[in-house]
């Protein structure tokens, strides 16, 4: 919650603002699809992810339609209002052309990390094969790393009580995620949490690293520049200066 800026507004605000085309379109397929699973429980075990059934039928559609699904109203719930919460921001951040696509390719990448993490020769891996895994945890945890990366110290509350700075929160988080991965009854979710962490920074990192992003970041620079010295627009001098235009 957070009070207008403007000395005139004596009103509150809560979350991060208004909801975008993209954000309502996301989470009116997702309730769509929540009404259809509830009237239709036999659509499940398709759309769902199956790893056996991604490796031996080769039902891949299913990394990617699993992120609409959700097993309760409680889970929908909390999924939906972490994507406005932690994605809104981050839209009016990036634009909403590449936040489509981290959100799309964290949810399929964890998808198929938590496929590959089925065929892990281990007890706790073995479980996941014919395990119906649902949800668009993969991409709410990719935009929890996110935000962290973006906002290292804002104060995020754990459980609605306890405030602690965002990269401690996600920390945690993935902690939980990766020792829950490894017992005997939480490799199935857990899996994918995990994995849409990996995805997130595995994306992040290779967009700082990769070529053609510093090519474009100097022509904006040199762009920039070149306007400020078309409109004469200077970085400001000395507090003496009182002569020098500063626009």
């Amino acid at each position: 919650m957070r009070r207008s800026s403007s000395p005139y507004a004596s009103s509150f605000s809560f979350g991060p603002g208004p909801i975008s085309t993209a954000l309502k379109a996301l989470v009116g397929a997702n309730v769509v699809m929540f009404v259809i699973t509830s009237l239709a429980q036999g659509v499940v075990p398709y759309l769902g992810l199956v790893p056996t059934l991604v490796l031996h039928e080769l039902w891949v559609w299913q990394v990617a339609t699993y992120m609409f699904l959700h097993g309760g109203i409680f889970h929908i719930v909390f999924n939906m209002l972490a994507l406005w919460m932690f994605g809104a921001e981050l839209e009016r951040i990036w634009g909403t052309r590449y936040f489509l696509k981290f959100y799309f390719v964290t949810g399929i990448g964890a998808g198929m990390l938590t496929v590959l993490f089925s065929l892990l020769p281990f007890e706790f891996a073995h479980q996941v094969q014919r395990s119906i895994i649902i949800g668009a945890s993969g991409s709410i945890y990719g935009l929890l790393l996110a935000y962290a990366l973006y906002f290292p110290d804002r104060p995020i509350y754990m459980y609605f009580l306890f405030p602690i700075p965002a990269k401690v929160f996600v920390a945690i988080m993935g902690a939980i995620a990766l020792f829950s991965s490894l017992g005997e009854a939480g490799g199935v979710a857990n899996a994918t949490h995990l994995g849409g962490l990996l995805v997130a920074y595995l994306f992040l990192k290779s967009a700082r690293i990769h070529p053609l992003s510093d090519v474009k970041y100097r022509y904006l620079k040199w762009k920039i520049n070149r306007v400020r010295r078309k409109f004469d627009v200077h970085s400001g001098g000395r507090a003496n200066d009182w002569d020098r235009r500063v626009h």
